[in-house]
């Protein structure tokens, strides 16, 4: 009898922790949406890379096979670039990613060329070319696991972190 309560009693529990509002709170990387620039969020450090990735958004994406930029993209690297004139002793890295599809040769071409592409135009908003640094990952570093269209996408990105 109490073996059955105890197992009733832990179901319920297992059933609550499960439970939810079923909304969808979204992705925590940061790719800035359409939020408004702020220095002074609680507990973010202004000219972090928290601070980038919670107020203006850390990366941007591309199409598949493809390292032209998106107006999405260049709205984010707009934001970037604006925030990068507030804190001019910043420098960044650009990593340049792609998903698992392709040979490790081309995807590190691939990535090279993304990561240049949001270079080429942060520079173009008046970046200075000397705080920041690019590199490629290729197929290496994926951020969503999975072999469809929906983590594909996400992993053909280029991301700025602050170094």
């Amino acid at each position: 009898m109490k073996l059955k309560l105890l197992s009733a009693f832990g179901a319920a529990l297992l059933l609550a922790a499960c439970s939810g509002d079923g909304s969808d709170k979204g992705a925590t990387t940061g790719n800035g949406g359409n939020q408004q620039l702020s220095t002074n969020n609680s507990g973010v450090v202004p000219g972090s890379q928290a601070d980038l990735v919670a107020n203006v958004g850390d990366r941007i994406f591309f199409p598949f096979n493809a390292n032209n930029l998106t107006e999405e993209a260049r709205a984010t690297l707009t934001r970037q670039a604006e925030w990068l004139k507030r804190y001019p002793n910043v420098q960044i890295m650009v990593a340049g990613n792609c998903d698992d599809r392709g040979t490790e040769e081309y995807n590190i071409a691939l990535g090279s060329r993304r990561a240049n592409a949001a270079r080429d135009y942060l520079v173009s908003l008046g970046v200075s070319p000397d705080r920041i640094t690019t590199i490629s990952y290729g197929k290496d570093r994926p951020i969503a696991e999975g072999d469809n269209e929906e983590a594909w996408a996400q992993n053909r990105n280029a991301t700025t972190s602050v170094r």
